[in-house]
């Protein structure tokens, strides 16, 4: 343990995505190897996600049920301000409302280190955007990306050198979780499709159910595991188009995994994406995989398609062509076992290392 080092982790809204996921293993395992960590968020109720030596700051008016992200924004930079102004010895790690973070970091002249989690596709979409981006990305010490991919996009648009660390998985975990027993939620005889995300505007699900309303094929069942807005649209889809027997939505999971481990096809139509841990998750479990061509990951996780099928952002036709048409064969089991083995380049104490390589790096 160092004693001297302290560290502030920055994330306002701790939600159920795969953001999070890295969060509770990147901050847990730097818990470990440093004092002095205290971690900045709305939400209370995740404490039990952390290792108990670290110290959670929470607003202290955060029993107030806040839905929007900017409100939580707000009160948890009030709380960076108050820390900053006692006392200036901290290294910031930001994992959400960045720069705004790097704002108040710059204004202390204490150093940030801001970890992106997503394509700028999907939240530079105006001029004055991409000017106040630019600007203040390059006041940061450094950014994080977790896709090479992701990391081309940000240092072409932005005009600066990021550091690209790929997201850590705990594979035994998952395996072990994999495991549990849950009901079967597929008939014995159909093809078996699952898709594992929020349900919101970014992970474009209409596209998914297009696809299956214009299946030719019998006996498919898609399974859609998550929670979000987008919920009351699907559902209305689903009604409208006589798809109740082909598609069910089964709500938040906080373990998906043995409902994964059932399927045999794994499907992505995202809009925008960083590195989509969940597609990673699918190949660790022998599962075929498809995904839209997004920005940013998924051609780099798939290996161009060479661990899967990729297919262009809404083209839900060619994805129903696509299911039509699948069946195992030689060349998709080599597709699935080279994924599966393709999955070791994410390994979690590779890649947090890499996260301890850097803090150290801007605490000493």
């Amino acid at each position: 343990m160092v004693k001297s080092k302290k560290l502030i982790i920055f994330i306002p809204s701790i939600e159920d995505g795969g953001v999070e996921k890295n969060l509770y293993l990147i901050s847990n395992f730097l818990s470990k190897k440093f004092q002095n960590i205290i971690l900045i968020t709305y939400q209370s109720s995740k404490k039990r996600k952390f290792l108990h030596n670290i110290k959670i700051i929470n607003p202290w008016f955060n029993f107030l049920n806040i839905k929007g992200r900017y409100l939580k924004y707000f009160f948890c930079l009030l709380s960076l301000i108050r820390m900053l102004l006692i006392n200036r010895n901290y290294l910031i790690l930001s994992f959400q409302a960045n720069i705004f973070a790097i704002f108040v970091a710059k204004i202390f002249d204490v150093k940030i280190v801001s970890r992106s989690n997503s394509s700028s596709v999907g939240w530079s979409k105006n001029y004055i955007k991409q000017y106040i981006f630019k600007l203040y990305f390059k006041k940061a010490d450094k950014i994080v990306v977790n896709s090479y991919d992701f990391k081309k996009e940000m240092d072409k648009k932005y005009m600066i050198n990021t550091e690209c660390i790929l997201n850590p998985f705990e594979f035994s975990k998952i395996r072990k979780l994999s495991n549990k027993k849950v009901k079967k939620i597929y008939n014995k005889n159909s093809l078996k499709l699952i898709s594992l995300a929020r349900l919101t505007s970014q992970k474009d699900f209409m596209t998914l159910l297009k696809s299956m309303k214009n299946l030719k094929r019998n006996k498919v069942e898609l399974v859609i595991i998550g929670k979000g807005l987008e919920k009351v649209r699907l559902k209305r889809y689903i009604l409208k188009n006589n798809l109740n027997d082909k598609v069910k939505l089964l709500g938040y999971k906080s373990n998906p995994f043995p409902y994964l481990k059932q399927a045999n096809i794994f499907i992505l139509t995202s809009k925008f994406e960083g590195s989509p841990n969940v597609l990673v998750e699918a190949l660790f479990l022998k599962k075929f995989v498809m995904s839209t061509n997004c920005p940013t990951g998924p051609k780099e996780i798939l290996k161009n398609g060479r661990y899967g099928a990729l297919f262009k952002v809404g083209d839900h036709r060619n994805i129903s062509k696509f299911i039509d048409n699948f069946k195992f064969s030689k060349k998709v089991n080599n597709k699935i076992h080279e994924g599966y083995k393709s999955t070791k380049r994410f390994e979690y104490k590779k890649n947090c290392d890499k996260y301890l390589k850097l803090i150290q790096n801007y605490l000493n």
